[in-house]
């Protein structure tokens, strides 16, 4: 059976279930993951000879545009999902076989490999001594992949050609933005299933040479640091290496942003790095920037003017307070989660103050709580903002974090002390 025989048999081509638990948005052809399932039932045999016979056109991809951190937009390509289903059965077969050739040290878009093995793996680089950094930036990959470099790559490993030519019709196929469809003579669209592995297979070439080097680095996708023992070592690295990247490889280094860095001035995937006082290890933490936009979500959810119900904004909050602790478990940050626990539950009290709008209300409440009439009228009449009030004793036992927790909410310090896992 070749490989391409495998790509399209039942089995693998019932793909489409992940496709259908990641949805996704629709294509160029408007089609979503759930229209899609009877399509398949009934034209799979049709897909599959077209495919066989070489006659299968995949469809350009839909151009999408979401938000970076920096302000700027990255551009995404949304495929159909019929291409979705067959680059995931594509994906399906290659990636064992590939897997067997990958570096131990990358770790982007492979199975069973998490962010925080990268960020382990640079610690154990850094308390080994290698800590001069030389951290490459490559200029917008995803974009400028060379079509016949990946192809030539390809080929080295899959003598299908019925497949490496599916392959090269993928990355050829053209995108549409604003209703145009444009020639793609170099790239590989972001959003795709198939794009991941194909970056992998180019990058697989830095990994190989920096092993050949001798050098120790951690990748993950397209993010790499190299480690070395002194600044002079890490000038000549970034020098070299750039040269294989760009002529070797096709690629293009971002010099502005490429540059030689100790642990404690980069950040990595949202991770910072830092000794304690008194000792000389180093260890993770979040980056300033990943706290000031956990922050920030927080913020948002709690605004006042944010009209929902209670039960809905503590399901919000929890789903993001979980996500973003249970990414930075390994990281050290007991401290500020305590702060940022305090100052949540300071929010949502003065938030469920001003909810109780009338003093008549709000003396009801209080005196069915037992609190004296003395301090209901202090409260009551009170001139100061509902944020200074939010710190008053009698409001924290009205709304107590016995109560707030009654309700469902998620202490950020609750659950970092659930899941942290200490190095």
């Amino acid at each position: 059976m070749s490989l391409l025989d495998e790509v399209l048999s039942k089995n693998n081509i019932e793909a489409y279930k992940k496709v259908y638990q990641n949805k996704g948005a629709k294509g160029v052809d408007g089609v979503t993951v759930y229209e899609f399932r009877d399509y398949l039932d009934k034209h799979f045999e049709e897909i599959k000879e077209r495919i066989k016979t070489r006659k299968y056109k995949p469809s350009p991809v839909r151009k999408v545009y979401i938000p970076k951190d920096n302000g700027d937009k990255r551009g995404l390509g949304m495929p159909t999902v019929i291409d979705r289903v067959i680059q995931q059965a594509i994906v399906q077969v290659l990636t064992p076989i590939y897997e067997k050739q990958f570096s131990e040290t990358s770790y982007g878009f492979r199975p069973k490999r998490l962010c925080e093995m990268a960020i382990i793996k640079a610690l154990e680089y850094f308390n080994d001594g290698y800590d001069w950094i030389v951290d490459i930036d490559l200029d917008k990959f995803f974009d400028n992949v060379c079509h016949d470099k990946i192809i030539s790559l390809i080929l080295k490993t899959v003598k299908d050609g019925d497949l490496v030519l599916l392959i090269r019709k993928y990355l050829v196929a053209g995108v549409m933005e604003n209703g145009v469809v444009q020639e793609t003579k170099k790239g590989t669209p972001q959003g795709d299933n198939l794009s991941p592995l194909l970056s992998n297979i180019m990058l697989n070439e830095l990994d190989k040479e920096l092993e050949r080097r001798g050098l120790r680095f951690v990748r993950y996708a397209d993010d790499c640091l190299i480690m070395v023992r002194s600044e002079k070592a890490a000038n000549r690295v970034m020098d070299s290496i750039i040269r294989y990247i760009e002529k070797k490889l096709g690629l293009k280094v971002n010099a502005t942003k490429s540059k030689v860095a100790r642990p404690k001035d980069i950040k990595y995937f949202g991770f910072g790095f830092y000794i304690k006082p008194g000792q000389d290890n180093w260890r993770p933490k979040p980056h300033i920037k990943s706290i000031q936009k956990f922050k920030r979500k927080l913020k948002q959810i709690t605004k006042r003017s944010y009209s929902i119900s209670l039960a809905i904004r503590i399901q919000r909050l929890n789903y993001v307070i979980r996500g973003w602790i249970n990414y930075f478990r390994i990281a050290d940050m007991k401290g500020k989660m305590k702060e940022i626990t305090s100052h949540l539950n300071r929010r949502i009290r003065c938030l469920l103050w001003k909810q109780r709008k009338t003093c008549k209300g709000r003396y009801t409440r209080l005196i069915r709580l037992g609190v004296s009439k003395i301090k209901v009228k202090e409260l009551n009449g009170s001139r100061k903002s509902y944020w200074n009030n939010s710190m008053n004793p009698t409001i924290h036992i009205v709304i107590s974090n016995k109560r707030l927790k009654a309700n469902g909410l998620v202490f950020p310090l609750d659950h970092y002390t659930k899941v942290h896992i200490e190095l």
